[in-house]
């Protein structure tokens, strides 16, 4: 089983890395050979009542196989069923009134609340909707009376008709990003929208029933009883996730201090608490069961205790969203329990393979996830190092060496999801987890069942102490220690590097495997030539971030939006790419002038990277400019010079500023030229300042790439600009579906007729250019949705409008 369970997760994950969905006629041969392959199995195996040991590893291949065919054809078929529903292009942006059901629990936040719908009535005539939706009821915010009118109360199983617009599953596309899309098909989310205010919106008499959406009451119940007895406790959304696995309740400030220390996977529900919980059920009903004599002798007492145990794992993994860490763990949990049951030991090994056997069969998506890596690889090398080892070991040095096992085992696989590591980690865990599982999750949940709020506010003080030595372990210089993110093949040859440092002693060459890790450290990214320039228009909806890189110097222009409190362009996007590219220092930053759409990610970008110095045509003394090391006005005139590449700002001028021109029109335009080429970057100027910089500058704007100016807005990419940029190729900076609806037509018919070229990051996500030395004027391309598509990509149709929202 476990070579076939092996070779299923290959198929899977082979699958999931596919551009396209292969033809039916594939699915058919893929199954004929699978079918082939199990029956050359097994006709072996009853040839063969003594097989040697060629024999059992040709078995074992075979087994191999078929589980590479079952993974790739089962994900297949999984996947066709899942796409078949989606959002036509002719839908999006349209009112559609629609009857369902709320189907999750929602999420509140500043701008309204987000839930999952299940549709059961399409009421506008021809439309088509996939059946489960995502959306937002957003505040109302009257701009006359500036009265706020909060979206109303809803709770799982609810009856709604609504009015919506919807548009299919798109995110942000870049390097070292997030895939919302993957994100999104996973969750089987197949489209997204949001409540139209003006439309008719009502509440029906019945609601809905089933299995999931009682538990999605219960779950709310929990919450609301938790939030009524903390009320506004700094810690209370980190007891309602390790009640009900809602992460979302906990701030981002907090999150940020659990991941600096290592701790994050035990502030919601993790494999720990739930194998705690179901162990202390096992050891009470056990314990209960052998008092009462007559019960014991129909049922030994540990097969009842069994039962418990596992139902005590169940109801808590459901309770928490049954997410890939509890699934897991559950399974793992059912394994023993039923070993328990029909009293027979089973390897560990067979235990982890039937988990991640189940896991993958109710979620091929799975193996997407980062929990589903470190969650399997943690267990894994806890096995390693404490299955069939000689000797037994004390409980603190089988602590230590589960410990160190965990940190080495998972050191590639983080490195390669999140390019950075906690160095703290094994000291924070060593408090942390204790305290964590032994205290505050059992008082947490006895708080959530029972009517006692004094048990919650004192699970609340072990976790504010516990916080407070936490926070101060996060504060330490250099607690985190970041990398760039590894090749596939070191990752893998890392991998190996630590199964033979963790071989045990008295095993010669163990040293070796430290040998296999260094290439995840030493071999860095590729860079820029002396002379060269490359430059990354990041895909951050609509706003405007770009990277700019020489041999030795790296400069950020502009910083996108900033969509809440706790996230925005920079630390969701920016930082992670420069983090991902290896890009430690950050040697300029430019914030071209003062809108939030591109001074959004600011702050964060700043706190995060350090820049030596900021140049900004805003205000020198914004908040988000607060931390800078230095700022200093944009002005025409002004210009540096990196590794051979020449950067000269060309607007705006002093008096400009004495003029106090509008925000978009003091943008800070500068032009950057390279052995192999030029691009001009432009902010969001306008017409006026479009003639001035042409009067001024006409000689100096020609260059080989204009970032367009203000997004494509019809205000705009004037005439007169194009001409005296004559670029040969632009990129636009723009949202899918925007509610500005940029880029305006005219403005794309002026490119079209002078024949340049147009990118969009909406097209193509981020867009990467490299000026070569050697071909002047001609920079290579790389349009990151369409180089790094899969088969669940939503790549939009040229000539798409946006839409607008109240």
């Amino acid at each position: 089983m476990r070579a076939f369970v092996i070779g299923l997760i290959a198929g899977v994950l082979f699958l999931q890395t596919r551009q396209e969905l292969p033809e039916e006629a594939a699915l058919t041969w893929v199954f004929s050979a699978c079918v082939a392959a199990l029956f050359a199995i097994l006709f072996a195996h009853r040839r063969v009542s003594d097989p040697s040991t060629t024999f059992t590893m040709l078995r074992r291949l075979c087994w191999l196989v078929a589980g590479v065919l079952v993974g790739f054809g089962y994900a297949q078929h999984r996947a066709e069923i899942r796409l078949s529903e989606e959002l036509p292009a002719v839908w999006e942006g349209r009112d559609i009134v629609l009857e369902g059901f709320v189907a999750s629990l929602p999420t509140i936040n500043e701008r309204g609340i987000r839930f999952e719908f299940e549709i059961e009535k399409i009421l506008t005539p021809e439309a088509i909707v996939p059946k489960n939706i995502s959306l937002t009821w957003y505040v109302e915010n009257n701009r006359k009376t500036d009265e706020v009118k909060s979206p109303p109360t809803l709770k799982p199983g609810e009856r709604w008709q609504l009015t919506v617009r919807l548009r299919r599953p798109h995110g942000s596309a870049n390097p070292h990003g997030f895939d919302f899309e993957a994100y999104a098909l996973e969750r089987n989310i197949r489209a997204t929208g949001y409540i139209r205010l003006k439309g008719e919106s009502k509440k029906l008499d019945t609601e809905a029933s089933g299995f999931s959406t009682a538990i999605d009451r219960t779950r709310l119940s929990i919450r609301d009883r938790m939030m009524a007895a903390l009320a506004t406790k700094p810690y209370a959304g980190v007891q309602i996730a390790l009640a009900i696995g809602e992460q979302n309740a906990i701030p981002a400030s907090q999150w940020k201090t659990f991941w600096r220390t290592g701790t994050g996977h035990l502030m919601s529900i993790s494999g720990l608490h739930i194998t705690m919980v179901a162990a202390l059920m096992y050891w009470l009903s056990f314990r209960l069961w052998v008092m009462l004599p007559k019960l014991a002798a129909r049922l030994p007492a540990q097969r009842a205790a069994a039962v418990v145990g596992a139902a005590t794992a169940l109801a808590y993994s459901l309770i928490a969203g049954f997410s890939v860490p509890t699934q897991r763990t559950f399974f793992m949990l059912l394994m023993v329990a039923i070993a328990l049951f029909i009293g027979r030991g089973l390897a560990a090994t067979r235990i982890l393979a039937f988990a991640l056997f189940a896991v993958v069969l109710i979620d091929p998506w799975s193996v997407l996830a980062p929990g589903f890596w470190l969650s399997f690889g943690a267990v894994a090398m806890i096995f390693y190092v404490t299955v069939n080892r000689p000797g037994k070991l004390r409980v603190l040095d089988a602590a230590f060496k589960t410990q160190l096992a965990v940190t080495l085992g998972l050191l590639p696989l983080t490195l390669a999801l999140f390019q950075e590591v906690s160095i703290i980690s094994p000291i924070a865990n060593a408090i942390a987890i204790p305290v964590v599982s032994w205290v505050v999750v059992p008082l947490t949940l006895l708080g959530a069942f029972l009517p006692v709020d004094f048990i919650l506010h004192l699970a609340h003080g072990v976790m504010d102490f516990t916080y407070t030595l936490l926070a101060w372990l996060a504060s330490l210089p250099n607690a985190v220690w970041q990398s760039h993110a590894p090749a596939p093949w070191a990752v893998a040859l890392a991998m190996l590097g630590v199964v033979l440092l963790l071989l045990p002693r008295g095993i010669r060459a163990r040293w070796v495997g430290l040998v296999a890790m260094l290439p995840m450290f030493f071999v860095i990214p590729p860079k820029p030539l002396p002379g060269e320039v490359w430059v990354t228009l990041l895909d951050v909806g609509q706003g405007l971030a770009t990277v700019v890189r020489t041999t030795n110097y790296t400069m950020v222009y502009d910083t996108g939006p900033k969509w809440n409190p706790d996230a925005d362009s920079g630390n969701r996007i920016i930082v992670p790419y420069l983090r991902g590219e290896g890009l430690r220092n950050l040697d300029a930053l430019i914030v071209s002038h003062d809108d939030e759409d591109h001074t959004g990610g600011a702050r964060t970008t700043i706190e995060a990277r350090n820049p030596k110095w900021v140049m900004t045509s805003a205000p020198l003394q914004s908040e988000y400019l607060a931390n800078a090391a230095e700022t200093m006005r944009c002005e025409v005139g002004d210009g540096w010079r990196w590794d051979g590449v020449d950067f000269d700002v060309l607007h705006p001028t002093p008096a400009d500023y004495e003029a106090q021109l509008k925000t978009n029109n003091l943008g800070c335009v500068i032009k950057i030229t390279a052995l192999g080429g030029s691009i001009l970057l432009t902010a969001d100027i306008e017409k006026s300042a479009e003639k001035n910089l042409v009067e001024r500058s006409k000689g100096d704007l020609k260059s080989d790439v204009l970032i367009v100016p203000h997004h494509g807005s019809k205000t705009s990419s004037t005439d007169e600009l194009l001409d005296a940029v004559s670029p040969t190729l632009a990129l636009i900076p723009v949202g899918y579906r925007n509610r500005f609806r940029h880029p305006h037509p005219t403005v794309e018919a002026r490119y079209a007729d002078r024949k340049i070229a147009i990118h969009r990051t909406d097209w193509d996500g981020a867009i990467t250019l490299k000026f070569a030395v050697n071909v002047n004027g001609t920079p290579s391309i790389d349009a990151y949705r369409l180089t790094n598509k899969r088969y669940w990509t939503n790549m939009p149709s040229r000539g798409e409008r946006g839409e607008v929202r109240e």
